[in-house]
């Protein structure tokens, strides 16, 4: 096994660790350790909620869930040598549950890990509009494959990934960060959910930053839901064993941060909290191309060659969207997000035949490997997209036939009280 250079005690909050994480993007949180071009290492990880989600039949803790001090990330990492202007090599050489060989155990990656469907006013998710309140399912694992009581008739196979890991950026990143994010909030300060989220001092985690430095952080510290051009949050299934990435560097030492950990994903994470999530281990190799950002122009995000590793599976039922808003008979100009919700809702549409709710429908393209695809965005006025849906991950036929859909009792998904 690599050298263990963050450990974490699931039984105790990110911020009671020997060696505490962070929840924000600044170049001024200290190294939690060093490592060297060539070395190979583990990061164990959080659940990015500090495990504030149990493994019940209830949805309040998604409903209820504090968000402030999220995502809890391991790190940062130094690298020595690493410069501005060069390009740090990250190689995922293998990464899962927590292990003992296998933990079980109340926080999420310990035997299991959850789906939420956030409110709307906590975050909400791509269907927001169509599912506003919270929802959850709970999945049990075994082995690569993935069950969910939540979800009764579905067995899958996950690609196990990080939803999130990245680099710190420098003061001047950090600001243009923050400019424009606060530009975009000033176009409709009132949205619900925001347009963005601005820093914010309450609940800021520095790893083993104090006093002056510390309020330094939570003051200019960028929260990490979205991704940016240091990485971050990605979510990008195909992340997975075998993968290298490419990040530009942009403080001395890198600074390499992450966590997230998912064990199935959807392309487009849908719900928001729409992954399989846990806690883990990952371990990595790192290098350095010295000067790479120039050489080979990669400067605003990094650039990612995804792994051979993905369940293989040879059939789909696949849904079309495109860019019109049917109820009101709106045509909107090549609007790729709204040709991807309308593939979304027309799967969710087709699986309520068979029996499951909207929120089962919903939560089950959050986590499963579907593949959502970019099919055109030339044939003017309405982009067109659309997602795959696996037909081997049902234990019934889910293809269309003259007989007609089996509609059976599926249960119900995790809701609030």
């Amino acid at each position: 096994m690599p050298q263990v250079v963050f450990s974490v005690d699931q039984n105790k909050s990110m911020r009671d660790q020997a060696v505490p994480g962070q929840n924000r993007w600044h170049p001024d949180i200290p190294p939690a350790a060093w490592v060297r071009p060539g070395d190979e290492f583990r990061v164990e990880c959080r659940e990015w909620t500090d495990a504030q989600i149990g493994n019940n039949d209830s949805a309040n803790d998604i409903r209820d869930v504090d968000l402030d001090g999220c995502h809890m990330l391991s790190g940062p990492i130094g690298v020595e040598g690493a410069e501005p202007g060069d390009l740090l090599i990250v190689d995922i050489l293998d990464l899962g549950p927590c292990q003992a060989p296998q933990e079980y155990g109340e926080a999420p990656g310990q035997g299991w890990g959850y789906t939420g469907v956030f409110a709307k006013a906590n975050g909400g998710g791509f269907l927001t509009d169509h599912f506003p309140d919270a929802y959850k399912a709970i999945w049990d694992f075994r082995g690569q494959e993935a069950t969910s009581r939540h979800i009764p008739g579905v067995r899958f196979t996950g690609i196990t990934h990080p939803g999130l890991f990245g680099v710190a950026p420098s003061a001047e990143l950090l600001a243009r960060w923050n400019e424009r994010e606060r530009a975009l909030i000033a176009t409709d300060p009132d949205r619900v959910p925001p347009l963005a989220l601005p820093p914010l001092e309450a609940s800021v985690l520095g790893g083993t930053a104090s006093g002056d430095r510390l309020a330094v952080i939570a003051r200019d510290g960028a929260r990490t839901v979205p991704p940016r051009e240091n990485g971050g949050n990605h979510d990008i299934k195909n992340f997975t064993r075998g993968s290298r990435v490419f990040y530009p560097v942009h403080v001395p030492g890198a600074l390499l941060s992450g966590g997230d950990l998912h064990f199935s994903q959807g392309d487009g994470e849908i719900t928001f909290c729409g992954a399989i999530e846990m806690g883990g281990f990952i371990d990595f190799h790192v290098d350095l191309i010295k000067g790479g950002m120039e050489t080979y122009g990669v400067t605003t995000n990094p650039v990612l060659i995804p792994g051979r590793v993905e369940p293989r599976y040879d059939e789909f039922v696949t849904f079309i969207g495109i860019s019109v808003e049917h109820e009101s008979n709106t045509n909107y100009y090549n609007d790729a997000t709204v040709a991807y919700r309308n593939a979304c809702l027309n799967a969710v549409e087709y699986l309520k035949k068979f029996g499951y709710s909207g929120e089962q429908a919903y939560l089950l393209l959050g986590t499963a490997p579907i593949e959502g695809r970019v099919s055109g965005v030339v044939d003017i006025p309405n982009a067109c997209c659309s997602l795959y849906l696996p037909t081997a991950i049902f234990d019934f036929d889910i293809r269309p036939a003259a007989s007609g859909p089996v509609r059976a009792d599926r249960g119900s998904c995790a809701l609030t009280s």
